[in-house]
């Protein structure tokens, strides 16, 4: 028995015990031999009896009840069963019992009577009295459910709260995931493409091996300086994921270095007052822009690239890029390995309130996004 039970176990046993002696006690010169008797009797089964409501409180309610209706040392011991099981038990079991405790002690004032009152108010004082032991236990009952329920809440809670972290640092990874691969991809296929320049002529001029191993020594810069702007940024909790990075305006910059790695772009900029682009949705179309030159240059290397951007405020944005694609080579996402980009793009574009498709028709790779321009 814990020391949680026996604590109560012991009130329990003591009240009722102290209870039925001054009952006893209040009628020694009243009753004869026979009922003092029979009231001590009584009195030490009601104790007794206390012991093992906490764990069997209904049956054992019904049997002090029962003693009450014998003698009023039971009466006590009775009182307290009505409250412990209208605390622990539904009203409607709780009120059966106070019923049974009300009957048992008209019965008892019926062939005992108490002194100093009328049998009519003794009933009236027996029906308020087990009214109050009943709305007494009931009230905390509803108190001690209404604090299990706060607790469950509150744990709920705190488990929605834990999920919600664990669910904003896998999306805070997969954004840094994609951040990344989108600055190194590009950067890095170009230094791919420069790096195997100087394996496959190892005979060409001076002039232009220096020349490719400045671009490859810049271009290993640059990618290390917006790798650590990129985590910068998303390190800090406070940053607005839309500000940084390049947007339409830097097209210029991306095509003039996909044309020094030796790819042909050609670019048909038909949008009217693109500087009034969000900078979100002018960083994506960036984006897909990059990953199209990127997906060329891996894919279909020495193809031409043709990108077209359309649209006018208050319609949508749409960025088609196509390329030929070599005889025999499957689109990008078919090849092992790759479509990993597209799949971050498309996530891209869907978060900027647009949509992106690819396919590859008749040798040609098509990469198209349309994004929502509002006015």
């Amino acid at each position: 028995m814990t020391e949680t039970t026996r604590v109560p176990a012991a009130i329990l046993t003591a009240v009722p015990a102290v209870l039925a002696a001054a009952t006893i006690w209040a009628r020694y010169g009243t009753d004869g031999t026979t009922l003092r008797g029979l009231d001590v009797a009584v009195a030490v089964a009601a104790v007794a009896g206390t012991s093992l409501l906490l764990w069997r409180p209904v049956p054992v309610a019904v049997l002090l009840t029962a003693l009450a209706a014998v003698s009023p040392a039971g009466t006590p011991a009775a009182t307290v069963a009505v409250l412990l099981v209208a605390c622990r038990r539904p009203f409607p079991v709780a009120a059966a019992v106070s019923l049974g405790g009300v009957a048992a002690h008209a019965v008892q004032g019926g062939w005992r009577p108490p002194g100093g009152l009328t049998y009519g108010w003794w009933l009236a004082l027996l029906v308020a009295a087990y009214g109050a032991l009943l709305g007494w236990g009931a009230l905390a009952r509803a108190r001690r459910a209404l604090i299990c329920s706060l607790r469950e809440r509150a744990r709920r809670a705190e488990a929605e709260q834990g999920r919600r972290v664990a669910e904003a640092r896998a999306a805070e990874r997969t954004r840094m995931a994609r951040e990344m691969h989108d600055v190194l991809a590009h950067r890095l296929s170009l230094l791919a493409t420069y790096a195997g320049a100087l394996e496959y002529r190892p005979d060409a001029p001076p002039e232009q091996l220096a020349h490719a191993a400045g671009v490859i020594r810049t271009g290993v810069h640059q990618a290390l300086d917006e790798l650590r702007e990129v985590i910068t940024v998303l390190r800090d909790d406070g940053a607005d994921p839309d500000v940084p990075g390049p947007t339409l305006a830097d097209l210029g910059r991306l095509v003039a270095e996909s044309r020094q790695a030796g790819t042909q772009v050609d670019v048909y900029d038909e949008t009217t007052d693109a500087a009034s682009l969000p900078a979100g949705t002018s960083r994506a179309a960036y984006r897909v822009v990059q990953e199209a030159l990127t997906n060329a240059r891996k894919h279909a290397a020495g193809a031409p690239v043709t990108v077209r951007i359309t649209g006018t405020p208050g319609d949508r944005l749409q960025i088609t890029v196509t390329n030929r694609l070599p005889a025999g080579v499957p689109a990008g996402p078919d090849t092992p390995g790759s479509g990993t980009g597209l799949v971050g793009l498309t996530e891209r574009v869907r978060l900027a309130g647009g949509e992106l498709d690819h396919a590859a028709v008749d040798g040609e790779f098509r990469l198209r996004a349309r994004l929502a321009w509002p006015t």
